[in-house]
C-alpha cells in the first residue's frame, strides 16, 4: 500500500480518468480523486516497473463490505498478470481486516475488466451503497 499523492500516481489516475472518459459520460463515472484516495476507509496499492506507477487499484471499507476501485493497469503493462496480483493484493488485505464480502461497480464496456473479475469469482449484484441502476454498469460481489 502506498499513498495516491506519491510520485506519479496522479498521471496514472489521469490516465484511467481519460480512458474511462472515453468509454463512458460522466454521469456513469464513479471516479475518486487523489484527496478521496488519501482517506482513512481508502487502502491504495500500485504495481511500479522501474520505479514508474504502472498499475493500481483501491480497498474502500465501508458498509460492513469492501469495494474495489480504481483499477487500472497501462496499456503497456498489460497481458502480464498486474491486475489479477492487484485484485489479490486488494482481497487479501480486506481479509485481514476482517471483510468477508468485496462488491465492484464496472462498466459494460470494459470486457477486460470483466473477465478479471469473472474469473476471480465475482458475480453480478444489485446496486449497492450510493450506486443507482446504470444500464452501462454492472455490480459484482464475492464473498471471501
Amino acid at each position: 500500500m502506498e499513498s495516491p499523492r506519491e510520485k506519479g500516481v496522479g498521471e496514472l489516475i489521469a490516465a484511467l480518468d481519460d480512458y474511462l472518459g472515453s468509454l463512458y459520460p460522466a454521469e456513469s463515472n464513479h471516479f475518486l480523486d487523489l484527496e478521496q484516495l488519501a482517506q482513512p476507509e481508502i487502502r491504495f496499492f500500485v504495481a511500479r516497473r522501474g520505479g514508474a506507477p504502472v498499475a493500481c487499484g483501491a480497498l474502500r471499507v465501508a458498509g460492513g463490505y469492501g469495494e474495489v476501485k480504481r483499477m487500472y493497469v497501462d496499456p503497456k503493462a498489460r497481458g502480464g498478470g498486474l491486475g489479477r496480483a492487484l485484485l489479490g493484493a486488494i482481497e487479501a488485505q480486506a481479509a485481514r481486516e476482517g471483510i468477508r464480502v468485496m462488491k465492484l461497480e464496472t462498466g459494460i464496456h470494459q470486457a477486460e475488466a470483466l473477465a478479471l473479475y469473472r474469473s476471480a469469482g465475482y458475480r453480478e449484484c444489485p446496486p449497492f451503497g450510493e450506486y443507482r441502476p446504470d444500464p452501462l454498469s454492472l455490480f459484482l460481489e464475492k464473498k471471501l
